[in-house]
């Protein structure tokens, strides 16, 4: 019997990862505010990527697993720093004085999130060229933001955002090659070899 095809879990965590990566980078150069970032965080670049990073388990993809369900968890962890920040900006107190968030917390936290993904950008280059052009440009984009905010180099944000734009570009393209490979039987959109073997 043969087995049951099932979806390939990609599509739907680079989707979630692209497109919330694309809100927030609108957001940093001016063009909306954080009010849609949040939502789409939570729902779409957290919620969406903990399910396929949880699917990818499934299909024994280590990789995946561990790239959709950590930053799943990064949306779900910036909301979560925003809501606390805006409950601090509206000298709300009832969530305690040790819930207190500060720029520089923010740059620990990106800090944190800039070793993991130096750790997943090797892990990358023995995936194809598309996956380690977009985990150099997250990394890029981390360094960039830990620069923003922990030197206090506020100038390079217009530059980081439009690198995280194109990190955001190369998301959607792999999950456009995964969906058109699926839709016609063939490779559309190339990919490339590894980097390394």
């Amino acid at each position: 019997m043969a087995s049951e095809k099932l979806g390939n879990p990609a599509v739907v965590g680079l989707a979630g990862f692209g497109i919330t990566t694309l809100l927030l980078q609108f957001h940093n150069l001016g063009f909306t505010g954080t009010g849609i970032v949040f939502c789409a965080a939570m729902m779409f670049g957290g919620g969406a990527q903990l399910v396929a990073g949880f699917l990818e388990f499934k299909a024994g993809n280590n990789f995946g697993f561990s790239a959709f369900v950590s930053y799943g968890a990064f949306w779900l962890a910036l909301g979560a720093i925003w809501f606390i920040a805006d409950l601090q900006g509206a000298g709300v107190g009832a969530i305690g004085p040790h819930l207190k968030v500060s720029g520089h917390d923010i740059g620990i936290f990106l800090l944190a999130y800039t070793i993991y993904t130096a750790i997943m950008f090797y892990g990358s280059l023995r995936i194809h060229q598309a996956m380690a052009f977009t985990f150099l440009t997250l990394l890029i984009g981390f360094i960039g933001l830990d620069l923003v905010f922990l030197a206090g180099m506020k100038n390079l944000l217009t530059i980081t955002a439009i690198d995280l734009i194109i990190c955001a570009g190369g998301a959607l393209y792999m999950m456009a090659a995964i969906i058109y490979a699926d839709l016609s039987g063939r490779s559309i959109l190339p990919v490339g070899k590894p980097i390394l073997r």
